[in-house]
């Protein structure tokens, strides 16, 4: 563990504690390392010793050949062979840069595999969001309430110093203003079948990213949703419409339930509250690997280590069926790719005041682009129950490496689930313009969901 991470291990100190002060914001001169020893958005532009993960040299900025917005997205990184593959029989030897869920998913099912390919650092934003990274090291902050505040249009704490400040990182991090994805939710059951939970066109929004808006103007709502299912049968025409702000007590949810031909507003759109897209086996605060509230858990900082990660995931979008890649109890190996990169640990613990039905979860950040890639969570009986993921993709146009597939494995019940299944879509994350004001209101969404 090098100085930087232990003092960053010794500044979190176990569960943090906000009573009484407020977590100071990083020095002129740690913010100057962003132009020098540290990325725009702060991972380490060196790479590692033995060389296996490179230096970050600007990122993957190259058009993906014959790629059109709106269209499938293909693979930059198609002729890359393995360097290895772990299994159950040499996990051992690599046990440091496995996750708990993932060597536990090795133990549980013979056929699970990772295969591990060539480090790509192809993150990359705007220059405006890097910008705004370096104004928000010098003025971004956690205040008592674990709500972020000052940041805006960039990475919040380039500079982190707790664990509550990475995961602000991963809801805020870069992926696009305004985009649009077609999906497939699937369950997969114990036995091996592929059940569809929805099938729905949906329009997202970032307001933290709207760069025509000044910090000083900024509601302070973050991500925006609007979901229209069209299938399965039984759901077509349903919606859901969601707001969230950095305030979560200002968080706004409304569901349109066809067969009433009613709005009705959800009254704990959050945490371990079931959502209705996934049929009620993943939670709010699982989307996307985490999308919850900061303030139910304590968040205990444990450094930042070298992984396999998913990454550079392309590879998983390219087969035309979903069974090709959602196979019995996990996802195909021979269509994710891993890479080895650095990850900030974090680990969530259920404050004293809070309910959840996971009261531990750790979480694996990558540096690069502060999306939370993997986490495991136990239940309350300590055993570990789900380990969660996001795939992310290389997307060149925006440009962006960010996580638009997100799913779990329930090492229990033999479960798995992936909530944005793009491969019988013709459309794979499709950059939108600013969608309008009225887009994510209830009424907007009455009329999508009309059948």
């Amino acid at each position: 563990m090098n100085l930087r991470i232990a003092l960053y291990t010794m500044i979190a100190g176990g569960s943090l504690a906000f009573a009484s002060s407020v977590m100071a914001a990083a020095t002129t001169e740690e913010v100057a390392k962003l132009k020098t020893t540290l990325t725009p958005v702060g991972a380490e532009r060196a790479g590692n010793k033995e060389g296996t993960i490179p230096a970050w040299s600007g990122g993957y900025t190259t058009p993906i050949p014959g790629f059109k917005n709106g269209g499938r997205r293909g693979d930059p990184f198609v002729a890359d062979k393995p360097l290895l593959t772990i299994s159950a029989k040499n996990m051992a030897e690599h046990a440091e840069q496995l996750s708990d869920g993932v060597k536990a998913m090795m133990k549980k099912y013979p056929g699970y595999r990772i295969d591990v390919y060539p480090t790509r650092r192809t993150a990359a934003a705007p220059q405006w969001v890097y910008d705004n990274t370096t104004k928000n090291g010098l003025r971004a902050k956690v205040n008592e309430r674990y709500q972020l505040e000052g940041g805006y249009a960039g990475i919040p704490f380039p500079i982190p110093k707790s664990g509550v400040e990475v995961m602000w990182n991963h809801l805020m991090r870069w992926r696009g203003e305004s985009y649009q994805m077609d999906i497939h939710g699937l369950i997969g059951t114990a036995d091996g079948r592929n059940v569809m939970t929805v099938d729905a066109l949906g329009d997202f929004a970032v307001p933290y990213y709207n760069n025509e808006v000044s910090l000083e103007k900024w509601s302070g709502e973050y991500w925006t949703i609007r979901q229209v299912n069209s299938g399965p049968p039984i759901r077509a025409g349903e919606a859901i419409t969601g707001r969230l702000n950095v305030d979560p007590e200002k968080d706004q949810s409304w569901v349109y339930l066809a067969g009433q031909r009613r709005v009705r507003k959800l009254p704990n759109a959050c945490c371990d509250t079931p959502t209705p897209a996934t049929a009620g086996v993943m939670s709010f605060d699982e989307l996307e690997v985490f999308a919850g509230r900061t303030d139910r858990f304590d968040w205990k900082l444990i450094g930042k280590k070298e992984m396999y990660i998913p990454y550079n995931t392309n590879k998983t979008l390219q087969p035309s069926k979903d069974g090709d890649v959602m196979i019995a109890h996990f996802l195909n190996p021979d269509h994710v790719r891993w890479e080895l990169h650095r990850v900030w640990v974090v680990e969530a613990s259920l404050r004293k005041d809070q309910r959840h039905v996971a009261p531990k979860s750790r979480y694996y950040i990558d540096e690069d682009t502060w999306n939370a890639v993997l986490g495991d969570r136990w239940d309350a009986n300590g055993q570990l129950w789900k380990t969660v993921y996001g795939l992310p993709v290389v997307m060149p146009d925006l440009p962006a490496t960010a996580s638009i597939s997100f799913g779990f494995y329930d090492l229990i019940s033999g479960t798995q689930y992936n909530g944005a299944m793009f491969n019988e879509k013709a459309s794979q994350y499709k950059i939108m313009p600013r969608y309008g004001a009225a887009t994510f209101t209830p009424d907007a969404m009455t009329g999508q969901g009309l059948r």
